[in-house]
């Protein structure tokens, strides 16, 4: 893995799959202090998608699609995120299965908990579970990696199983917790990767996807991704 995020197949302004055809999108990418949103939002923009980056309630509400991203410490995001509104927003948006898909930190704050240096802090709780330190040889944990996804997976759709995915984090969940015991409720589709041992790098679980590595810094495969989100929305 290199530790500079330039994919060896970058996204270009010939993609091999074109933009989202028809009507676009509307995306809030929310802005709530703790995210790459000028990254997120260049990516949505070049897969076709009509893009705002705001933490205005109203229009985080109206979206077609809400991208929650995350950059730095646990408990620090789910603060700002608190200040914001965020976590209304988020639950108010899925309780009526509105989109979103969290990135990144943007992802683990979806967890019940994540401990930092010995910090424990909550989450949002949409899925049980605990973001701790990877247990690797080399943390953190930087660079191109592969993703084992679901054959069914809509997020992964399109994408071979070696393609490669941008991760910068030293932190993750290590065992997905939840069970679904209900034959008519779909469980949710986790995907995988492993850098030292196996960590979730994907879910999708009806309108909430989320993703531990950057797609908007994964070139075609990562716009490939952010596409096939557009397409649910």
């Amino acid at each position: 893995m290199s530790d500079n995020p330039t994919n060896p197949n970058p996204t270009n302004d010939n993609p091999t799959n074109p933009p989202t055809a028809g009507t676009p999108k509307k995306v809030v990418v929310f802005d709530y202090g703790f995210g790459n949103v000028r990254s997120a939002e260049r990516a949505l923009a070049h897969v076709g998608a009509q893009v705002e980056i705001t933490r205005d309630y109203d229009k985080a509400m109206a979206a077609d699609g809400l991208l929650v991203p995350g950059v730095g410490a646990f408990a620090a995001c789910m603060n700002g995120l608190r200040a914001a509104r965020g976590d209304w927003i988020v639950g108010r948006r899925l309780s009526g299965g509105r989109p979103v898909l969290g990135i990144c930190v943007g992802m683990q704050i979806l967890f019940g908990r994540g401990i930092e240096h010995g910090v424990e802090a909550e989450g949002l709780e949409e899925w049980p579970g605990t973001v701790e330190p990877l247990r690797a040889p080399v943390v953190p944990h930087m660079g191109w990696n592969t993703v084992k996804a679901p054959e069914d997976s809509r997020l992964f759709a399109g994408l071979d199983e070696g393609e490669r995915f941008y991760f910068v984090h030293s932190y993750a969940v290590r065992t997905w917790e939840l069970e679904v015991t209900n034959p008519h409720i779909p469980a949710p589709k986790v995907s995988w990767t492993t850098h030292g041992e196996p960590f979730v790098a994907a879910v999708e679980n009806g309108p909430l996807w989320a993703t531990q590595f950057h797609p908007e810094k994964s070139g075609d495969a990562g716009a490939r991704l952010l596409r096939n989100w557009l397409d649910t929305l």
